[in-house]
């Protein structure tokens, strides 16, 4: 349908650039937060949704299944179990907020503490999620550099001192402790507790978001920082988005009842999809014990697969450090590479990745690496995507000058 109607004129000032139609996922994705479809649990969803539905689907009349606008009880009361389980946090169902993915998580907070101007520390290679948001609302953000554990305290410490003797209090401090996007590292415990010495010091919030703690490789995890933390001021997000199906869009919010009341004026939507909800506490109740291990290991594997062809296609142009678990391996390629080019050229070839610069604060720290999720192809995918990601490097930027152990020419 072609419309005469010009709408430009009233669209106001500030809207994001518009978006690019849909033109479907790449011959070889390694982009975005999609997971296993091969490890979807889909017959024990399908069986907890008809339970879900008999037991209670008449429910669905009325708005949020007259469970309040914090979300369905038996959902949050399986929150509550398996945070003190997994995470060592104690709350109950009213300190838990379900909402439409870890996204609206972000939305609520940001919109609920920032303001035009603001100033948020996070992590220098963050998501980009979360730097987009930030951009959007004008918020200065000011990233900190990461170690092989994390965002580095000495660096944030500095920081933090730096914008005190400017007049500025941040509003929060933004972290992805366990399993960090896009790095993969795990904060130990020591600096978690560092993290809130400093939060308590600058009067500064930290803003946890464990959207990928599920995912480790060990299966076990250091506490939250909001468990750890003894004056309140840590605001907590997760998802099931990476430990059941990203397209389900539940996440939640662990918050103080002062900023959750204001986030939950906030929410606007009369309550995240209640069949989700209804279906997920089904399904966690009797299964996500279980389902976690079985996913990991299959990601784990993917991870191998991936490490390898990288080696094999790339050699030691490909600079990478094991993650410790998640669904995401962030490389580092010689400095003549651009990865925004190599994004460009790569698309063009049929493999679609995460340039650095997108997740990163230091354009010129990451504008030689990328992020490459593992999740999603298959193992012959992963293969066959490097494969072709190397040649299409080595006619951009002559990178890597071996492949599959054979020499090339330019």
């Amino acid at each position: 349908m072609t419309s005469s109607f010009d709408f430009a004129p009233l669209f106001p000032a500030g809207l994001p650039a518009p978006s690019a139609r849909w033109t479907g996922l790449a011959k070889y994705s390694f982009v975005g937060g999609n997971n296993d479809s091969e490890q979807v649990p889909l017959d024990e969803l399908i069986e907890a949704a008809n339970q879900a539905l008999q037991r209670e689907g008449r429910s669905l009349a009325t708005y949020g299944l007259a469970h309040g606008p914090q979300g369905y009880l038996p959902l949050r009361e399986f929150l509550v179990t398996k945070l003190k389980r997994d995470a060592g946090i104690d709350c109950t169902v009213d300190d838990l907020l379900i909402v439409s993915g870890s996204l609206q998580a972000l939305d609520l907070v940001n919109n609920t503490l920032l303001a035009r101007g603001d100033t948020v520390i996070v992590e220098q290679e963050t998501y980009q999620g979360a730097l987009q948001r930030l951009t959007r609302l004008g918020v200065n953000a000011i990233g900190v550099p990461l170690d092989d554990d994390g965002m580095r305290m000495d660096a944030l410490a500095s920081t933090l001192a730096g914008l005190k003797g400017r007049g500025i209090r941040p509003k929060y401090i933004y972290t992805i402790p366990t399993v960090q996007n896009p790095t993969g590292s795990i904060m130990p415990e020591s600096r978690r507790a560092e993290l809130l010495r400093l939060s308590a010091e600058y009067g500064v919030p930290i803003f946890e978001d464990d959207c990928y703690a599920d995912l480790v490789w060990s299966g076990h995890r250091p506490p939250a920082i909001y468990a750890m933390s003894r004056n309140g001021g840590v605001i907590h997000i997760g998802s099931f988005s990476k430990s059941i199906a990203p397209a389900l869009r539940v996440g939640f919010i662990v918050a103080p009842w002062d900023v959750m009341s204001r986030m939950l004026a906030l929410k606007t939507d009369a309550g995240s999809g209640a069949l989700e909800q209804m279906v997920l506490a089904s399904y966690c109740h009797q299964h996500f014990a279980s389902h976690v291990p079985a996913l990991t290991k299959a990601l784990r594997t993917k991870l191998d697969t991936l490490m390898e062809a990288l080696d094999e296609q790339f050699g030691t142009a490909a600079e990478f450090r094991e993650p410790q678990g998640g669904i995401f391996l962030w490389v580092k390629l010689p400095d003549q590479v651009d990865t925004l080019k190599l994004y460009q050229a790569a698309l063009a070839a049929g493999v679609s990745i995460n340039p650095g610069p997108e997740w990163s604060t230091n354009k010129g720290y990451s504008g030689s690496r990328l992020r490459l999720c593992f999740a999603s192809p298959s193992h012959q995918q992963i293969r066959e995507g490097v494969a072709v990601l190397a040649e299409v490097c080595r006619k951009e930027f002559g990178v890597p000058s071996r492949s599959a152990n054979v020499e090339k020419r330019a």
